[in-house]
């Protein structure tokens, strides 16, 4: 018993000198939950919405303060035209425009009757059929009181709910952009961290390094084939995507293959990246999954919207190069909008990798000294 005993806090030193290992134990089970408490919440807060009122009564304005005084809201703009709700949407500016007649207040005392229009951008599914539903109540709560206010008549205020991009709530359009942003991140980033660790660790590398290539020839040589199998696989998810699941590209396809291109060249800087700051398959394929596939699933905004999360998970989104791609194929597949609205994201796109290419280059060189 006294040998097991010592085999047994021998293996607890072992443990615990390990910054790996104790990171693995501990760092990982808490990463997770604060992600998965924070991050996953069927709860929608602060949404941004824009009013276009063609009545501008006193009807009209007590109905937008009441909805706006909503916790579930956030009034990003009064609209004067159709034009600016346009663009608003175009630009993902808002996620919800509500519309409301002319003569509203003339049309309720007159006929008991008014109408009211409510445009969602369905690209997230679950969040316009949750937010026209939110809106649908806080318009009855004000149909109640006014009428509790009548002496006579019953006034009834008739909303119209439209799902702008994606009128049938199809679940498959939230789906496509999404995977194929982790499935670009997977190939590429992934699997081009481990391939070039593996060299090291096998200590074919220094081999490499005396062969009449350049270094940068070398990396070349090892990130193109992820570079082509990982645009091959963006082509293939979008065939399927538009011939067996529906989902339609209206934007340029030109324009969405060179912003995947891009994202494919972004996510290989950073898989070289990666591998210039480990020396194992282990710890590359370790730092992979949770630097990588956790923060792309969870914070870009594929499947939890990022405005419903804490303030310092948004902040954190921000450094996830999958929430700007995701915008990306968003808007050009399923918006068709052109490069005017989406330059932005390329550019930070574009930020990310001379970062990452730089931070490489200048590890690799302290590696070779």
């Amino acid at each position: 018993m006294k040998k097991l005993k010592g085999f047994i806090v021998k293996e607890f030193f072992h443990i615990f000198r390990d910054y790996r290992t104790i990171l693995i134990l501990f760092g990982m089970p808490i990463m997770q939950i604060m992600l998965f408490g924070f991050a996953i919440t069927n709860e929608i807060k602060n949404a941004k919405i824009a009013v276009l009122d063609h009545s501008k009564d006193e009807l009209s304005r007590k109905l937008v303060e009441q909805i706006s005084a909503s916790e579930y809201f956030t009034l990003y703009a009064n609209l004067q035209n159709v034009e600016e709700m346009k663009t608003a949407f175009e630009e993902a500016k808002i996620k919800q425009a509500i519309i409301i007649e002319k003569g509203f207040a003339e049309n309720l005392y007159k006929t008991n009757q008014a109408n009211i229009q409510i445009i969602s951008d369905a690209t997230e599914p679950n969040t316009a059929n949750t937010l026209s539903n939110y809106t649908q109540v806080v318009i009855r709560n004000f149909q109640q009181d006014l009428n509790k206010q009548q002496q006579s008549g019953v006034m009834q205020i008739e909303a119209e709910v439209q799902m702008r991009y994606n009128e049938k709530l199809k679940g498959v359009f939230l789906f496509v952009p999404g995977l194929i942003t982790i499935i670009l991140m997977l190939v590429s980033a992934m699997m081009t961290s481990i391939s070039i660790t593996k060299e090291k660790e096998m200590g074919t590398m220094e081999i490499l390094l005396v062969s009449p290539l350049k270094p940068f020839q070398l990396i070349l040589a090892k990130v193109i084939p992820y570079l082509l199998l990982s645009f091959l696989n963006a082509c293939i998810i979008l065939i399927l995507g538009n011939y067996v699941f529906g989902v339609p590209v209206k934007g340029n396809l030109i324009l969405l293959l060179a912003e995947s291109m891009l994202f494919i060249i972004t996510a290989l800087s950073l898989g070289i990246f990666i591998s210039t700051r480990t020396d194992s398959q282990q710890v590359a394929l370790m730092v992979s999954l949770m630097g990588l596939m956790l923060p792309t699933i969870m914070l870009s905004g594929f499947i939890f919207p990022i405005e419903n999360m804490p303030l310092p998970l948004q902040v954190i989104s921000n450094i996830i190069p999958a929430k700007w791609f995701i915008i990306i194929v968003k808007s050009i597949m399923l918006k068709g909008s052109s490069f005017i609205y989406v330059w932005k994201e390329t550019l930070i796109l574009l930020g990310f990798t001379t970062l990452f290419i730089g931070l490489s280059v200048k590890n690799f060189k302290i590696r070779l000294a």
